[in-house]
């Protein structure tokens, strides 16, 4: 993902055994590393949500916000075809911030 000045990202992290997190960063490598070392004290932590499986790039930071909550009402089976769309094998996506 190319990174542009005040480029906002929607993201889904996602555990060993499926739980999901969906955030919002401004800086990706570094809010990504943080989940991956355990470094986020709460959810992500507890439930280990270390692989990156899914992001997107916002312009304004609004959007983004906007886009998160969006996807955090969907049931489970839509976040799940999110992702899929761009990440049919949930691979860790982070190699590419």
């Amino acid at each position: 993902m190319p990174r542009r000045k005040f480029d906002f990202y929607v993201y889904i992290m996602a555990s060993s055994s499926g739980t999901l997190y969906i955030g919002v960063t401004n800086n990706p490598v570094r809010r990504i590393t943080e989940h991956k070392e355990g470094a986020i004290k709460g959810f992500t932590q507890k439930y280990s949500c270390k692989k990156l499986v899914y992001a997107e790039q916002h312009r304004y930071i609004y959007n983004a916000i906007e886009r998160e909550k969006e996807i955090k009402s969907w049931m489970r089976h839509k976040k799940e075809e999110l992702i899929k769309s761009i990440n049919p094998d949930w691979k860790d996506l982070s190699d590419q911030l």
